[in-house]
């Protein structure tokens, strides 16, 4: 008993193919008892023949060479079908047109494919040690190189990478010209009020120390959304420490606005520049909207996680910051990635196939899980880092950041692309296969049927 349904006319032909089928196995059983007479009787008079002294004909006779085509009618779809259901009723599946044996290797083959394509998926353990080396690396670099920042008599202080970084930056943003650039038309914009002096709505925590905090124009991206927005109508919109949102006309900042969408883009790129080697700095990336997140009962002082973000980024956690913790999560993803090119190119794979950097996932699917496994040590390193050290600054950001896409788009694959990409898998092995039978089929039809014509009624 089948499991699946079929519409009326799948069900038609699969009646229509077990009753050909049952009819092939009929005929092909009197063929063969036809055969064997024939055979027996041939083999006899030949004998006689060779016995009463007469030389056999050696090779075969013209005249079959010549014989007239035999007439095959095939008659309408409507008549087979009818036929077939007065034979073989109407509850017939594609089962029925195979033995139980043939059953059972259709089962078998369908297994081995689907183990092929489990294969092209499973990571041995040079995959797992190239995955498990760029987690240590990548972790190593974080804590040894990075460090957490914390203000000092110098100013803000942190691991040696991370100072390399901020001296770099200040080298490219040089302060000087930066306070050149802000104090300039160029970088003045409706958002940036530092208190609530001159604001229509009260603002929680505006402050010097927090304003670009809660500012959303400041924000790294989403200054390219709300910065841009508040440069074209003059307002300012924030997020206050107590995650109430506000968007509101700045009277005072109204020569600060813009009328042109590439003017408006231009100045919040000159205003953000301006502010990156500031003392407080820019947020990191999205950092505002943690503004938003007020629950939360952490430390000793049962701070909710928008007051210990927002404690972070008054101790030192900015975009500079934020920037030295990616180079830890680089080193991981350029070991990983490296070291599956490195292992694919001496396995025999192609250069050209080996590249390791593909939008498609089904085009590396091993490469997608070995990040995925890299990025889970190095994130689960960093969660230690933080109970040792019971600091919220020990946190790499970005590395969470990498953990929670990889994460992500391993579940969405592992539930939902991965059963339909396996089965596309085996149909297409499936399809191949069918259609070197159907080519088979044709060349024996072509070569057998030669001596017929067909007429389809």
């Amino acid at each position: 008993m089948s499991r699946y349904s079929y519409s009326k006319s799948e069900q038609e032909i699969n009646n229509v193919l077990a009753y050909q089928s049952d009819e092939l196995a009929a005929l092909e059983k009197k063929n063969q008892l036809a055969s064997e007479s024939l055979e027996k009787s041939i083999a006899s008079s030949e004998k006689l023949l060779q016995e009463l002294g007469y030389d056999l004909p050696k090779g075969k006779g013209q005249a079959a060479g010549n014989r007239q085509k035999e007439t095959i009618v095939i008659p309408p779809w409507e008549e087979l079908a009818a036929e077939a259901k007065a034979q073989v009723g109407t509850s017939c599946t594609p089962e029925d047109l195979f033995t139980t044996e043939e059953l059972k290797a259709n089962e078998e083959a369908v297994r081995l494919i689907n183990q092929e394509y489990d294969s092209l998926h499973k990571l041995d353990k040079y995959d797992i040690m190239i995955a498990a080396l760029g987690a240590m690396l990548g972790a190593a670099v974080d804590i040894v190189w990075i460090g957490i920042p914390a203000k000092g008599p110098d100013g803000l202080e942190a691991g040696k990478l991370s100072e390399f970084v901020r001296q770099k930056m200040a080298a490219v943003f040089v302060p000087e010209d930066m306070e050149k650039l802000a104090g300039s038309n160029m970088s003045k914009v409706p958002y940036d009020a530092q208190d609530n002096r001159n604001t229509n709505i009260y603002v929680k925590g505006l402050s010097a120390y927090y304003h670009r905090m809660l500012s959303l124009g400041h924000d790294p991206v989403l200054g390219f959304i709300f910065g841009v927005y508040d440069i074209l109508h003059g307002t300012m919109t924030t997020i206050d420490k107590d995650g109430k949102i506000v968007c509101q006309v700045m009277d005072c900042y109204s020569g600060r606005r813009e009328t042109e969408v590439i003017l408006a883009i231009l100045k919040q790129l000159c205003h953000l520049k301006s502010d990156i080697t500031t003392s407080m700095g820019l947020p990191a990336p999205l950092m505002s909207l943690f503004n938003l997140l007020q629950f939360g009962n952490i430390g000793e002082e049962n701070q909710t996680i928008a007051e210990i973000v927002q404690g972070m980024y008054y101790e030192g956690f900015d975009l500079i910051h934020f920037c030295s913790q990616s180079v830890s999560v680089i080193i991981l993803e350029l070991t990983v990635r490296i070291g599956y090119a490195v292992k694919r190119i001496r396995e025999g794979r192609p250069v050209k196939d080996s590249i390791p950097v593909s939008l498609n996932r089904d085009r590396h699917p091993k490469l997608a899980s070995m990040l995925f496994i890299a990025h889970c040590g190095s994130t689960a390193i960093n969660a230690g880092k933080i109970c040792f050290t019971r600091n919220p600054l020990a946190i790499n950001y970005p590395q969470w950041t990498a953990f929670a896409e990889y994460a992500y788009k391993q579940l969405k694959s592992a539930m939902i692309e991965k059963p339909e990409a396996r089965k596309k898998y085996v149909q297409k092995v499936l399809k191949e296969e069918l259609m070197d039978v159907i080519r088979e089929e044709n060349r024996v039809i072509e070569e057998y049927g030669k001596g017929y014509r067909f007429i389809f009624e």
